[in-house]
C-alpha cells in the first residue's frame, strides 16, 4: 500500500503529465478546456510542491521506489536540493503558462503545442525529483524528446534547421551520460543521490577510470548547460517561440544540465572525492571560460533573442563555477543562482517577446524609444538586466556577492577577476540596451501614442514579466529572510557540507 509520502511526488510529476495527456486529445477548437487544463495543472503542481515544501521543512520524507533489477530502480526523493529546482520550475511554469496563453491566442496547432509544453515540465520535474542517477537519465532523456517539438513549432525551414542542430547535440550528450552512469555502475554498484557522494569504498587503482567518469558526465551535462565548446545549439534554438525560449533558459534544459553537474559534485562523487582526484579545479576553469566568452559573443549580437542566449551561455555557468570553487559560500552563490538566473532571465525573454509580438521589435537596433511605448514591459526588462549585471540590491547581486566572497574565502582569487570582468561585459551588452529604449526618440511605424487606459499590450503577456521583475528585486532585498532562495540555499549547503 503506497502511502501519502510516496504517492506526492508522483503527483508533482503527474499533475502536468496528465493535463498535457488531456490536451494532445482535445478538439482543437475547445479553447476554454484546453485553457482550463493547463492552468489547472500549473496550479495543482505549486499547490503539490509547496506541502512538500511544508512537509520537508518539518522533517518529512517524500520519496518512493519501483525496483526493476539488482542494482537497479526507478526512485524519486524530495530533497531539499530538489525541492529547490522543483519549486523554480513549478513557479515559473504557472507564469509561463499564463504568458504562452495570451502568446498564441488563436494560433493553430495549441494541442500539439501545450501537450508537449506540459510533458517538458513534466520531464523537469522528474529530473528535480530523481532519487538516483538511473532515474535522472531516464527524465533528462524525455526531456529531450519533449522539447524537440517545442523548438520546431512554427514549422519553418529556420526552425526545423535549429531543432535538427539542439536534437543532435542532446542526443549525444544524452549518450554520453547514459555510457558514463553504466561505467560508473561497474565500478561502484550504486546510482544513489547522497550528500556525501558513493565513492567512500573505492580504491585509489580506479581513480583513473573515475576521472575520465568525472570528464564524460560533465560533458554530457554540459551540453544542455551550454558549456563551451558544446553551447552551439542554443543561439539555433533561438528560432523557437518566445514561451518556448523562456522554458529552455529559465526552466527546463539549460538547467537540468547544470542541475546534473552540481548533483554529480555534491551527491555522486562527493566533495572529498572530487578534492582528492583534483578534478574541480579543470571544471572551475571551463565554466570561467565559458562565462568569458558567452559574454563576449553576446555584445555583438543585434538579434535581441541571440544576445540574451549568449547571456545564458555565460549565466548559467555561474552555477557550475560555484560548484566548483569547493566552500561553503561560493557554493551557496552557486546553488542560489539556479533561482535567480531563472526568474531574471525568464524576466527578458517575457519582453523580447512582447516587444516582437506587440510592436514587431526583434533586434537591438529597432528598439529606439520602445520604454516610451511600452513602459511596464521595458521597466522589467531594465531590472532585470540590472540584476544580470549584478547591481545590488537585485537577486543577481546576491549570487555574485557570495561567489566573489566564497572564492576569496577559498583562496581561489582569480575567480575573483572572472567576475570583475564578466560584470563589465554583462553591462557592455545590457546597457546599451536600456539606454537606446529609454533615451533615443521612436522612430518606428508603432510610434504612435497609444490611447489613454489602454494597456500596452494583452494583460496575459504583460502580467509575468512584470510579476517575474518585481521578484528579481524582491529575492535581493529580503535575500536573508526564512524561506528566501538564500536562505534555501544556505540550508541546502550545510546539508552537502555536513555543517
Amino acid at each position: 500500500m503506497i502511502s501519502w509520502n510516496q504517492w506526492l511526488p508522483l503527483l508533482v510529476i503527474a499533475s502536468s503529465l496528465i493535463s498535457g495527456g488531456v490536451i494532445f486529445v482535445l478538439d482543437e477548437k475547445r479553447k476554454l478546456a484546453r485553457t482550463v487544463l493547463n492552468l489547472g495543472g500549473a496550479v495543482l503542481k505549486v499547490i503539490l510542491v509547496g506541502l512538500m515544501l511544508w512537509g520537508v521543512s518539518r522533517g518529512e520524507l517524500y520519496e518512493v521506489h519501483f525496483p526493476l533489477t539488482d542494482g537497479l530502480e526507478f526512485a524519486l526523493h524530495a530533497s531539499p536540493f530538489s525541492l529547490f529546482f522543483v519549486t523554480l520550475s513549478a513557479g515559473l511554469w504557472l507564469l509561463t503558462t499564463i504568458y504562452a496563453i495570451g502568446y498564441f491566442e488563436d494560433s493553430p496547432h495549441l494541442d500539439r503545442f501545450f501537450g508537449f509544453f506540459s510533458f517538458c515540465v513534466c520531464a523537469t520535474t522528474g529530473i528535480a525529483l530523481a532519487a538516483n542517477l538511473f532515474t535522472f537519465v531516464v527524465f533528462y532523456e524525455i526531456l529531450t524528446l519533449t522539447t524537440y517539438p517545442l523548438v520546431v513549432h512554427s514549422g519553418k525551414e529556420s526552425a526545423l534547421r535549429g531543432g535538427r542542430i539542439y536534437l543532435i547535440y542532446t542526443i549525444v550528450g544524452g549518450a554520453v551520460v547514459m555510457l558514463a552512469a553504466v561505467w560508473l555502475q561497474t565500478i561502484v554498484g550504486s546510482f544513489e543521490f547522497t550528500e556525501r557522494g558513493v565513492m567512500a569504498d573505492v580504491s585509489p587503482e580506479q581513480y583513473g577510470q573515475l576521472r575520465w567518469i568525472f570528464a564524460l558526465l560533465i560533458a554530457g551535462f554540459g551540453v544542455k548547460a551550454a558549456m563551451v565548446p558544446l553551447h552551439g545549439w542554443l543561439p539555433n534554438a533561438m528560432v523557437a517561440p518566445a514561451p518556448v525560449s523562456a522554458l529552455l533558459h529559465a526552466v527546463a534544459v539549460v538547467k537540468a544540465g547544470a542541475f546534473g553537474i552540481v548533483r554529480v559534485v555534491y551527491d555522486v562523487y562527493g566533495l572529498e572525492f572530487c578534492r582528492q582526484i583534483s578534478v574541480t579545479t579543470p571544471l572551475a576553469i571551463a565554466a570561467s571560460i565559458t562565462i568569458v566568452y558567452g559574454s563576449m559573443r553576446a555584445i555583438y549580437q543585434d538579434d535581441l533573442k541571440r544576445r540574451l542566449a549568449f547571456s545564458t551561455i555565460s549565466q548559467v555557468s555561474y552555477i557550475v563555477l560555484g560548484t566548483a570553487v569547493v566552500g561553503p559560500m561560493a557554493t551557496t552563490g552557486g546553488i542560489v543562482h539556479l533561482v535567480h538566473q531563472g526568474i531574471m532571465k525568464i524576466t527578458l525573454f517575457f519582453a523580447a517577446g512582447n516587444l516582437a509580438t506587440t510592436l514587431g521589435v526583434s533586434k537591438v537596433s529597432e528598439m529606439d524609444g520602445v520604454g516610451r511605448r511600452m513602459p511596464w514591459t521595458m521597466t522589467a526588462f531594465s531590472v532585470a538586466a540590472l540584476g544580470m549585471i549584478g547591481m545590488p540590491p537585485t537577486a543577481g547581486f546576491v549570487t555574485k556577492w557570495y561567489l566573489g566572497h566564497g572564492a576569496l574565502e577559498t583562496g581561489q582569487d582569480w575567480v575573483v577577476g572572472v567576475l570583475v570582468i564578466s560584470t563589465v561585459l554583462n553591462a557592455m551588452y545590457f546597457l546599451p540596451i536600456i539606454y537606446v529604449a529609454w533615451f533615443k526618440p521612436p522612430k518606428g511605424a508603432w510610434a504612435k501614442e497609444r490611447s489613454a487606459g489602454q494597456l500596452e499590450t494583452r494583460w496575459s503577456l504583460l502580467m509575468p514579466p512584470v510579476v517575474t521583475g518585481l521578484l528579481t528585486v524582491l529575492v535581493g532585498l529580503f535575500a536573508n529572510m526564512p524561506l528566501s532562495p538564500l536562505d534555501w540555499a544556505k540550508f541546502i549547503v550545510d546539508l552537502e557540507y555536513g555543517q
